[in-house]
């Protein structure tokens, strides 16, 4: 007996898909990309069956195309996402998320006696691992781990 493929999230006409997230850091995506603010048709599936993770999420968002900033956002909180673009219901472009060297004005330095948080100094980074994200910043040199790894809001 052949098994039947089905979509378990419908499909969009424009816009973009975030597929490959990590099943336990979807709403992390919705809150950094500020989704609740979206008046935008979004649709997202969880705990999807995935080869590559195991579990996934996915998000796709009609009429919504990302700048670099927030595809930087999401690359931090879901390394292997993929982004999916869509005009007139076909994948017109694939792109791979990727941790730039640099991250400026995108995640908060966990050090509280930092400038950037007693200043309005954007923050920046030096990427010291992508595998587990690791950042070092520029003013105070103190490492932040993904685990204490806060991204500043992506509202638009």
């Amino acid at each position: 007996m052949k098994e039947e493929k089905q979509l378990k999230v419908s499909a969009i006409k424009n816009g973009t898909v975030i597929d490959h997230i990590p099943a336990s850091n979807l709403f992390k995506v919705i809150e950094i990309l500020a989704l609740s603010h979206c008046k935008n048709q979004i649709t997202f599936g969880n705990n999807l069956e995935s080869k590559k993770l195991g579990s996934k999420a996915i998000i796709k968002i009609a009429d919504r195309f990302f700048a670099d900033d927030e595809v930087n956002r999401i690359a931090l909180v879901a390394p292997q996402a993929k982004l999916n673009i869509i005009k007139n219901y076909n994948v017109i472009e694939k792109r791979t998320v990727e941790i730039p060297d640099e991250i400026h004005s995108i995640a908060k330095c966990m050090n509280p006696m930092c400038v950037t948080n007693h200043q309005a100094i954007p923050t920046k980074f030096k990427v010291i691992s992508r595998q587990e994200v690791t950042l070092q910043c520029a003013y105070c040199e103190k490492i932040t781990d993904q685990e204490r790894l806060v991204i500043l809001s992506g509202i638009r």
